[in-house]
């Protein structure tokens, strides 16, 4: 055997006891090294708790006038003066425009003229029925003459009916040439000036005056809503605001708060077939004319109070993008359960939920992306402003 096949064996061999000296030793290994359980995910978690809570309902509305006139003339003639400005308030029976009174002060005299007549002859008439009585009752007379004389009589006092009225009815033609405002409001622009020839009744306004204070606010809601209200209180899950009282808020096209709050004074009793939808109206005052006629606003209005309604912060609710709402909670035993959950709407920054949580609940609000259902956390309980700020949300978000 030469000299380098002899160190070849000679290697194997220290090759094979270093294995087998080896080999006990991964043995020991593995019976003592066990791999460290992953630590526990932290969650936070809020405990919900049912509370009452006001229930309303946001719907987009226009403004109304409370009254609104629209003046016109009522006799022909022309105009002399217009005696506001344009966009000032006025008094109701306040003179706007002066319309030539000559012909009916004219008219007037003439009507005066003839009842003046009539009254004349029913003087005359008089005298001759009494003095035709008295030679009737001396036979010097005939009963016919005697009737005759009743009847002028008669006819003469309805003469004098006639001019009376015909007084009355120039009177107010000759008041009417004075324009007056029949409300109480703010002007709008005049469609006439000094000269202008005008027609009684005619189909354009003079002027427009409007009372802004207060003011409606026309909102619609739709039926499927409204039968819902019913139902539910009907069953006892709400408790009813006094329809004649319930307040109503306003936020106005700026996003700003209406600082007048308002009263629901009107829910319209039939249903607009276009729409679906029954057209409520709340009252506003508006001592500062802030609102005006046409204004586009949201309206807030309270329909009633759930005595134990269940709010969950809005982190804590995820949505599928079908819409269906989920949420994790804690259960006893420390481990994640799901929970598919109905939320009915948004009350501030919370959900309010009617199907799925129950007071009590342990809502997980941050740490929702480590866990999943069957999951063991460690909890850390916070309160439901702790949840709502901006760091919390923030780590809900990771």
């Amino acid at each position: 055997m030469g000299f380098n096949a002899f160190k070849r064996m000679r290697l194997l061999e220290m090759v094979g006891v270093s294995t087998l000296l080896a080999a006990p030793l991964i043995g020991c290994g593995d019976d003592h090294a066990a791999p460290p359980k992953p630590a526990k995910p932290q969650v936070d978690v809020v405990t919900l708790h049912a509370k009452p809570v006001t229930v309303s309902t946001d719907l987009p509305g226009r403004i109304s006038p409370f009254r609104v006139a629209e003046v016109r003339p009522q006799v022909n003639g022309v105009i002399l003066k217009r005696l506001f400005t344009e966009g000032d308030a006025v008094k109701a029976g306040q003179l706007l425009y002066q319309i030539d009174p000559a012909p009916y002060q004219a008219s007037l005299a003439s009507a005066e003229a003839t009842l003046a007549r009539a009254q004349a002859s029913v003087v005359a008439a008089q005298l001759t029925v009494d003095r035709y009585k008295a030679l009737a009752a001396a036979r010097a007379v005939s009963g016919q003459d005697l009737d005759n004389a009743i009847a002028t009589l008669r006819q003469d006092e309805a003469d004098v009916a006639s001019g009376k009225a015909q007084v009355q009815t120039a009177s107010i033609n000759l008041a009417y040439t004075k324009v007056t405002a029949p409300i109480s409001g703010r002007t709008g622009r005049s469609a006439v000036t000094e000269g202008a020839l005008v027609t009684a009744n005619q189909t354009t306004s003079l002027v427009t005056v409007t009372d802004l204070d207060p003011v409606y606010v026309d909102v619609t809601q739709s039926t499927a809503t409204i039968l819902r209200l019913r139902r539910e209180l009907a069953n006892g899950q709400i408790e009813g605001a006094d329809k004649n009282k319930a307040p109503v808020k306003l936020q106005l096209e700026d996003g700003t708060e209406y600082d007048q709050p308002g009263i629901l004074q009107f829910s319209e009793v039939t249903v607009d077939q276009n729409t679906g939808s029954v057209t409520l109206r709340a009252l506003f005052p508006n001592p500062n004319n802030l609102l005006l006629s046409g204004m586009f606003v949201r309206a807030s209005l309270e329909e009633g109070t759930k005595p134990d309604a269940v709010l969950a912060p809005q982190q804590g609710v995820t949505h599928s993008p079908a819409g269906a709402a989920t949420a994790l909670i804690v259960g006893a035993d420390g481990k994640i359960e799901q929970r598919q959950v109905v939320t009915d709407r948004a009350i501030g920054d919370t959900w309010l939920v009617s199907k799925g949580l129950n007071s009590g609940d342990r809502l997980v609000v941050s740490g929702l992306q480590q866990i999943h259902p069957g999951s063991e956390v460690t909890v850390k309980e916070v309160t439901e402003a702790a949840a709502s700020t901006p760091a919390q949300s923030a780590s809900a978000a990771q």
